[in-house]
């Protein structure tokens, strides 16, 4: 039988589990996709220490994949237009459309929750066709599975949230090393963009201007840090005109000096747990404090079809072969957890030469 692998409960930090799984079989207009590679996210952790919502211990882990299109059973599949071994990337969320606003109705992430019957951290799954893009050809399959929710995060928080996803403006992107925050980095840079980046490592921030990057401070050591940020901008634009943030705490007490006259300051995530206040001076600056978290089915497109056109590849730290190698997937973990990684870690879930051949029932 098919393997996923589940959390199984525990008080402070939930186990992996390998468990069989029966084999999916697909409803009208839906594939049947085998998982060649899964990548992680820090909702996932979050999930394991128990500071996500509605966790499920049935439900496999990780909401990233890249996957190959299955032989269909039906004998009318040919509207998917999609033939067998088709490598494609799945939307990694369900339930927003196109509004910019937010979704329209109810949205959730794949991936070891009860809000969503999927999680790509298995051998085989069913989805709707209309919710896979075709892989870039330029990206291997663990740089494929590394894409999805941070891209489509990233992609959000610069192209429609920020207002200043264009060349020349300058923009801090924090806590480089993580998924979102190099593919903010590297989008950025593709548009042109002046990027500047704070980490708590000299080297992440070294390996962050081999990437493009046009400069960066260390937030931990350098008790002046937006002093010593200033001090990095063009003379012709002595100024950021936009902040992409995913920790959260004083963000905008650090930055509004910083900022232009209604600078927009964007939030991702609040990985500090200290939730962002909003200073006076910072209103009476007109500065903008937006939310914004993963994106619709129209920005995972969009994000797909940008990272073909400019090659953009996804940064990767490690990758470990096997579903069945939980020490080794227990590992991504524990890098992830200590904030050792620079770049996705992925799971390599199956060789691509192992496939199956799934029966119409009768």
């Amino acid at each position: 039988m098919p393997k996923a692998i589940v959390v199984s409960p525990s008080e402070d930090y939930h186990t992996l589990r390998l468990k069989d799984v029966p084999l999916p079989y697909p409803g009208p207009h839906e594939l049947v996709l085998q998982i060649v590679a899964a990548a992680l996210n820090h909702r996932d952790l979050y999930i394991r220490q128990n500071l996500y919502p509605s966790i499920s211990f049935e439900i496999p882990l990780l909401a990233d994949a890249c996957a190959l299109v299955q032989p269909h059973p039906s004998q009318d599949s040919q509207h998917l237009h999609l033939p067998a071994s088709t490598r494609v990337l799945i939307n990694p969320g369900s339930g927003w459309l196109s509004d910019s606003n937010g979704p329209e109705g109810a949205y959730t992430v794949h991936g070891g929750t009860l809000t969503s019957p999927l999680g790509m951290l298995q051998e085989y799954v069913t989805v709707p066709a209309a919710e896979v893009e075709l892989a870039p050809d330029h990206l291997s399959d663990a740089e494929a599975a590394a894409l999805p929710l941070t891209g489509l995060t990233a992609w959000r928080a610069l192209s429609t949230k920020s207002g200043n996803a264009e060349a020349g403006r300058n923009i801090l992107v924090t806590g480089i090393g993580g998924g979102v925050a190099l593919m903010l980095l590297l989008f950025g840079v593709a548009k042109g963009c002046n990027i500047y980046v704070t980490s708590s490592s000299g080297e992440k921030i070294e390996r962050a201007t081999s990437l493009g990057a046009k400069g960066g401070v260390l937030y931990t050591e350098e008790e002046g840090w937006p002093k010593a940020l200033r001090r990095l901008l063009p003379h012709d634009r002595p100024f950021l005109d936009a902040v992409i943030d995913g920790a959260g705490g004083d963000i905008v007490g650090s930055t509004w000096k910083l900022l232009k006259l209604g600078g927009v300051i964007v939030s991702y995530g609040i990985t500090s747990m200290a939730q962002p206040t909003l200073p006076m001076q910072a209103v009476m600056k007109n500065i903008e404090l937006r939310g914004s978290t993963m994106g619709s089915r129209m920005e995972f497109g969009a994000m797909v079809r940008f990272v073909r056109e400019h090659k953009v590849r996804p940064v990767l730290d490690r990758i470990v072969t096997g579903i069945d190698n939980l020490e080794a997937i227990d590992g991504l973990f524990e890098d992830m957890k200590e904030g050792r990684q620079f770049g996705k870690l992925v799971v390599e879930v199956k060789p691509r030469n192992r496939g199956v051949q799934i029966e119409p029932k009768l």
